[in-house]
């Protein structure tokens, strides 16, 4: 089973997530705010990370940045947000965001993208 850390202050986002993702055999961890994905994040191992944009504490890009560049982790990174400026998206690539997907989302495309990002990681890690 892969490991899927889910970084998410919307509890009802949160919830519609969680259900689509352990439908596919996914273990989830939920952390409200950067600050808890970094704690995850130094004491866990994670197939897959997806975080919003506008969280508390320190927002996606700032962990996106503090994961790459403090942590030194490889994991794919998918951002999952409403926040649409194609500055910001292209902001989030050059750091190390891995796939963007626009809230709201279809549940097929997020099961679909999730699987594509964790298939690349284990090719990549063989």
């Amino acid at each position: 089973m892969y490991s899927i850390l889910l970084v998410e202050d919307d509890e009802f986002v949160c919830k519609a997530i969680e259900i689509i993702l352990r439908k596919q055999d996914y273990i989830i961890s939920i952390a409200k705010n950067g600050q808890d994905a970094m704690q995850y994040l130094q004491q866990s191992k994670f197939d897959l990370v997806i975080t919003d944009l506008m969280l508390p504490y320190a927002n996606g890009m700032e962990l996106v940045s503090k994961m790459r560049n403090e942590l030194h982790l490889d994991v794919p990174i998918l951002v999952l947000s409403a926040v649409t400026h194609e500055k910001t998206i292209t902001e989030g690539f050059d750091i190390g965001v891995d796939d963007y997907l626009k809230k709201p989302f279809n549940p097929s495309e997020l099961a679909s993208r999730v699987k594509r990002l964790i298939q690349q990681k284990v090719k990549n890690t063989i």
